[in-house]
């Protein structure tokens, strides 16, 4: 287990600087070893004062930490909010109020406690995570006890693991993430591109030497506090900052330029036919997505995707065939000849706007926007049912639901929902 170190050089070269609005040069400036002794208590008085303290999954007031608790809302937390992560916790804490509970759950009944929140590949580790805890248990009597062991857990990465190690089990562990690195960068006044290896290993330095080995879990809450409510993106408030006085973002005014990270590409748009293909009884055909790729193991309504569109802001015309049918489930492909082989008797109907970017639906993804156009496929009786024939006998997943009962005991992507409620 790594332990802080003594003395850290925040020299880090600029060359790899990507931010056009503000140039500086190279950093000689080295924090004195009292700042950097000094660092930690400030930031903790700051948090006892005016920090968070009635977060649920919070663990720093009690004599009993919970590392399941911990490792939940750790992996919620990537990429998400705090507002937005706490019905969430609350929900699973509910259904699944211990890791046996969440490793025997069926994996629908997880994906429907998670669905809306995103980023899905996060639930399915956090269902895989449960299982091997749980044998880890059946071993030991206890959960991992170490970064290292944490890390071996399917989606737990550096950071988390030293979260769930200084906050759920009370042990020394480092912290490293998104609101830790925008808060130290601010302060060394680290100008280096933080998506390179070096400016991150500086960083980890860093935040190594500046965590105390007494307490690092209530540490480690503090900084994530500090970065989330004071240390913000836009509008930090520096001048109740504890750290203030020797932060090189406050004293050069170049807050908004720390941290550096190279410019993301301007992502692509993709677009997309949703196919509500309805039975006499108004319920609507679900599809299981395929454990791997977008959406895995979620439940979603048919989609064609558009090889060509007239859409105004497609950015990459490579994308063409091979990247749109790449995302075309065998399910799909069936439902896709099914419809065609049927052309004559079936009549799509055009419930939405034309597939351009300002069509009705807009869900954005991590590598790309995707524009929705709902249409609806009435079938009778006699096609609904060779249509499920086709499908059974193809082994694909599916159920016939209405909207209302999908939505209640499903698990639907942030997307399919939005589709339901534009047609409400």
């Amino acid at each position: 287990m790594s332990q802080p170190i003594a003395n850290v050089n925040t020299n880090i070269n600029t060359s790899t600087s990507t931010n056009t609005n503000t140039h500086l040069k190279p950093h000689t400036f080295n924090h004195s070893d009292a700042e950097l002794t000094d660092f930690a208590p400030r930031i903790l008085n700051w948090f006892d004062i005016s920090g968070r303290h009635d977060l649920p999954w919070q663990q720093h007031k009690t004599d009993t930490p919970n590392p399941y608790i911990v490792w939940l809302s750790e992996v919620m937390l990537q990429q998400t909010q705090v507002t937005t992560v706490i019905p969430y916790f609350q929900r699973f804490i509910t259904s699944f109020p211990t890791v046996q509970d969440l490793a025997n759950a069926q994996w629908d009944t997880v994906a429907e406690h998670w669905a809306g929140l995103g980023y899905y590949a996060r639930a399915r580790n956090l269902h895989k995570g449960a299982k091997q805890l749980v044998e880890i248990i059946k071993t030991t009597g206890r959960f991992p006890q170490t970064v290292e062991d944490w890390e071996a857990i399917s989606g737990v990465g550096q950071s988390t693991a030293g979260a769930i190690v200084a906050m759920g089990l009370h042990g020394y562990g480092v912290i490293c993430d998104g609101n830790v690195k925008r808060v130290i960068t601010r302060w060394a006044g680290i100008d280096g591109d933080i998506t390179k290896s070096a400016t991150n290993k500086a960083l980890w330095a860093l935040a190594e030497r500046l965590t105390p080995t007494e307490d690092s879990g209530h540490f480690a809450q503090a900084m994530m506090d500090m970065g989330a409510t004071l240390c913000t993106r836009r509008h930090p408030s520096c001048e109740v900052c504890p750290i203030n006085s020797d932060c090189i973002a406050y004293a050069e005014g170049k807050q908004d330029f720390y941290p550096v990270k190279a410019k993301k590409k301007a992502k692509p748009s993709k677009f997309s036919k949703v196919i509500l293909i309805q039975n006499v009884q108004g319920e609507l055909l679900w599809l299981q997505r395929p454990d791997s790729g977008i959406w895995g193991g979620l439940w979603v309504l048919p989609m064609q995707f558009e090889k060509k569109t007239q859409g105004k802001t497609v950015i990459s015309t490579s994308l063409q065939e091979a990247a749109y049918e790449s995302e075309n489930t065998l399910a799909e492909q069936i439902i896709d000849k099914w419809i065609a082989d049927n052309n004559g008797q079936l009549q799509l109907q055009s419930i939405s706007a034309e597939l351009f970017d300002d069509a009705p639906i807009k869900h954005t993804l991590t590598h790309f926007h995707w524009y929705l156009q709902p249409q609806a496929l009435p079938l009778t009786p006699a096609q609904s049912q060779e249509l499920s024939a086709t499908l059974a006998d193809a082994g694909i997943h599916f159920v016939w639901q209405t909207a209302t009962h999908a939505k209640a005991h499903l698990g639907l992507p942030k997307a399919m929902l939005k589709i339901l409620q534009s047609l409400a």
